[in-house]
């Protein structure tokens, strides 16, 4: 079975990698050839022989013929600019997050081939009406770009996937934290930093009040989910193949009250609020309260607590607590 990560050099793509290549987890088969497309990837992707690195712009028509020539069996589609970037760069967000994505459809297509897609889409592409319980069947009005594109690709998935040009599934993230390394562009960025900074015993800020409640998952939950979509039979999804993945409400003085628990008073004091509007206008139009009942009975899968949360970061990298 031959396997396509695109975004594969970034962190939930060479998680996922990793995962695969040392603990299997897909059913489709065994993989035989495992595919990274990225702009860039670290050393401890290149060096591995596990996997085919291909440094290059995805976006581009002819890399894209070129991949897909090989007929990947599944295709974990990770690529994207993040939230941030795509709003203060229009073009640059639309050429990635929907042309490319279209463009990629359209080749498959035209090729008569039928790869299993995941695409990995956001909870982005909800906004306005921040205290409303979002359900399986709530339409998406999103209030940024990249809202935007993600909801445009999930809508040519299913129309795609309904006449049976490919067999692709769109998986909604919810805001992940904690993310280790440096901060990025995305505009939930600081989610991870509140907790990652301190746990070095650096300073931090965040841009929005304590009482700012937002929808969170763990990347070993994603990771876990990812595979999951990937397993999943065309004949439990149906036409809708669009799935919200469980998550858990917390607002950011309940997160930094969870750091507080494990690592104690001072370096939960290291994050203090700084507000930004531009991150405002985007993060405070996403709601926070989900039903993913739907999501929970094909078998998806959220963390039970903040506190959680915290200690698979502290556990997966390995984190020794800063004394202050």
């Amino acid at each position: 079975m031959k396997v396509l990560i695109l975004g594969g050099g970034g962190f939930l793509g060479s998680r996922l990698a990793f995962t695969i290549a040392n603990h299997g987890g897909l059913h489709m088969g065994h993989v035989s050839r495992l595919t990274l497309v990225d702009l860039t990837f670290p050393d401890e992707l290149k060096k591995n022989e596990k996997f085919r690195c291909i440094a290059t712009d995805f976006s581009e028509a002819s890399t894209m013929q070129s991949l897909l020539e090989h007929k990947p069996d599944i295709i974990f589609h990770l690529a994207a600019v993040v939230s941030g970037e795509a709003e203060k760069n229009f073009e640059l967000g639309m050429k990635v997050n929907f042309h490319a994505s279209l463009q990629m459809l359209e080749i498959c297509r035209n090729m008569d081939f039928h790869p299993r897609i995941v695409f990995a889409s956001a909870c982005a592409v909800f906004g306005g009406d921040v205290k409303q319980t979002i359900t399986h069947t709530t339409g998406p009005k999103p209030r940024s770009s990249y809202g935007t594109q993600k909801a445009m690709v999930e809508l040519l998935i299913n129309d795609y996937s309904r006449r049976c040009f490919v067999d692709a599934r769109s998986i909604r993230l919810p805001t992940i934290s904690v993310r280790p390394g440096k901060p990025n562009a995305a505009t939930s960025s600081f989610l991870s930093g509140i907790i990652r900074e301190p746990l070095k015993g650096q300073e931090t800020t965040y841009p929005v009040q304590d009482s700012a409640k937002f929808w969170l998952l763990s990347p070993k939950r994603v990771i876990q989910n990812f595979l999951h979509a990937a397993n999943i039979d065309a004949g439990k999804l149906g036409e809708d193949r669009i799935i919200t993945l469980p998550g858990i409400t917390a607002s950011v003085g309940e997160m930094l009250k969870s750091l507080e628990r494990i690592a104690g008073p001072k370096v939960a004091g290291l994050a203090t609020y700084e507000p930004d509007e531009f991150l405002q206008s985007i993060v405070l139009t996403w709601p926070h309260y989900f039903n993913c009942s739907v999501a929970e009975s094909l078998g998806f899968v959220k963390d039970k607590s903040v506190d959680e949360l915290i200690l698979n970061y502290i556990q997966e990298e390995n984190i020794q607590l800063p004394k202050l």
